[in-house]
């Protein structure tokens, strides 16, 4: 096409994937944790909104999430003494409900059909922050 712009897919792929550099002065800190929720584990960044298995709690309440793993400033923690400095909170936003699964029995020759539905029960959070970085540099120097 005349005047149109190609762009080669390996140069969006890259650019894609790329973290939003710091600006002048600033530096870059990016920390995430992987955490343990209802039989799973999932990653979670501050401001990250998650579909967990139903929590108990009421809608605004503060939860805290057992960290597996965390990543800060390119340091990774995984031993259990020190990820007992780290807390993950996350904010409780509501229930929601899973796709529809629709469930047929059938028996060939038999006449037997049934058709059954189901939707999972899940919550929503919003990881508030991942605290005790400062915390465990604080008692390693000391």
């Amino acid at each position: 096409m005349p005047g149109a712009k190609l762009v080669a897919p390996i140069a969006q792929s890259a650019a894609a994937g790329r973290r939003p550099r710091a600006r002048n002065g600033e530096r870059e800190s990016f920390v995430y944790a992987i955490v343990r929720c209802g039989g799973r584990q999932e990653k979670a960044a501050v401001d990250d909104v998650l579909t967990v298995d139903t929590l108990a709690g009421e809608v605004g309440s503060s939860v805290t999430l057992p960290a597996v793993l965390v990543v800060d400033d390119g340091k990774i923690v995984t031993d259990p003494a020190e990820l007992g400095n780290y807390r993950v909170t996350a904010e409780i936003m509501g229930p929601i409900v899973g796709p529809k699964i629709n469930i047929v029995h059938f028996r060939n020759k038999s006449g037997y059909k049934r058709r059954m539905g189901h939707r999972q029960r899940y919550t929503q959070v919003r990881i508030t922050g991942i605290d005790g970085a400062a915390k465990a540099t604080a008692r390693k120097k000391a």
